[in-house]
C-alpha cells in the first residue's frame, strides 16, 4: 500500500484542482493564508507549504507585502527534483507527471552483466570492467517524450535478487529506493550534477528535438547508508520545453 501523502501535499493538489477549475483566474490574489488554513483545517505552516510547492510549480507567486496570486503559465514545463518523491511506494517521475495532471509512463531495456567503463566505475567505486546492469529508458508524459535516462547498477549488489532488472520481477517500475530496499539495502542520500549540453542525433531523434538543441543532463548517484553508491545514471532533458528545478527542505525550520 502505498504511503499517505502529507497533509501540505494534499492541500496542493487541492489549490491546483481550484486553479485548473477556474476558480482562480491569472492575476487573481488567492485568499490570505489564514482564510485557507481555516478552509482546510490544517495549520498555517501546512499552508505554507502547500503554497510553496505551487510557486516551485509556477502555479503561484508570492508578491511581497500584497499576497500570494496566480501566475501567468510557462511556456515551458517546470520539473520539480524533490526528496518527498523518493519516499513515496511509487516511482518518483510518475509521481512528479501525476502532480501536474499528467500521465507519466516509461519504455525501457535492460542489459546485465555488461562491464562497467571506467567513466560510470568511478562513480560507482568499483572496478572498470565490473559487472552491473545497464538500464537506459524514455520517460513520457501523456505519451509524448519528456527525458532520456541511462541508469547503471552493480551487479554485486543484486545479483541473485528478485531486482537485479529493474523493470521486472516484485518491485518492476517502483523506483531505486524501494528496489533497493526491498533486499535490505536503505538509500539515504542522492546527489544531482545538472549541467548544459547539446543533443547528439541519438537524443533528438528520441526527444522530438533537433541535433545540437541544448538539453539539461544531470549525472544522479545514489548512495546507501555507509555512503556506497548502489546506482548512477545520466538523465537529459530537453530546455526548451522543461525547466528544473530543486526542492531543499532547510534544517532547523519552525514546524
Amino acid at each position: 500500500m502505498a504511503a499517505e501523502q502529507p497533509p501540505y501535499l494534499r492541500v496542493a493538489h487541492d489549490l491546483r484542482r481550484r486553479i485548473a477549475a477556474g476558480e482562480w483566474t491569472v492575476g487573481d490574489r488567492l485568499p490570505s493564508r489564514a482564510q485557507l488554513a481555516a478552509e482546510y483545517g490544517v495549520g498555517p505552516n501546512v499552508l505554507q507549504k502547500a503554497q510553496e510547492r505551487l510557486i516551485v510549480e509556477g502555479l503561484l507567486e508570492g508578491r511581497a507585502g500584497s499576497g500570494t496570486y496566480v501566475r501567468t503559465p510557462r511556456e515551458r514545463s517546470r520539473m520539480v527534483r524533490s526528496r518527498h518523491r523518493e519516499r513515496r511506494e511509487d516511482s518518483p517521475f510518475r509521481s512528479g507527471m501525476r502532480e501536474q495532471g499528467r500521465r507519466g509512463s516509461w519504455e525501457s531495456h535492460s542489459e546485465a552483466r555488461v562491464a562497467a567503463p571506467e567513466r560510470i566505475a568511478h562513480r560507482l567505486a568499483i572496478e572498470p570492467g565490473d559487472p552491473c546492469v545497464r538500464t537506459v529508458y524514455e520517460f513520457l508524459a501523456d505519451g509524448q517524450p519528456v527525458q532520456l535516462s541511462e541508469s547503471w547498477e552493480p551487479m554485486a549488489i543484486t545479483r541473485d535478487t528478485p531486482i537485479v532488472l529493474p523493470e521486472l520481477g516484485p518491485l518492476a517500475g517502483m523506483g531505486v529506493v524501494e528496489r533497493m530496499r526491498s533486499i535490505g539495502v536503505v538509500v539515504e542520500t542522492a546527489v544531482e550534477v545538472p549541467r548544459p549540453a547539446r543533443a547528439t542525433q541519438a537524443q533528438a531523434n528520441l526527444l522530438g528535438i533537433s541535433l545540437g538543441d541544448l538539453i539539461i543532463e544531470i549525472e544522479r548517484t545514489y548512495y546507501d547508508t555507509d555512503g556506497r553508491p548502489v546506482e548512477t545514471a545520466d538523465i537529459a532533458v530537453p530546455d526548451a520545453r522543461w525547466e528544473v528545478a530543486y526542492e531543499i527542505p532547510v534544517e532547523g525550520a519552525s514546524p
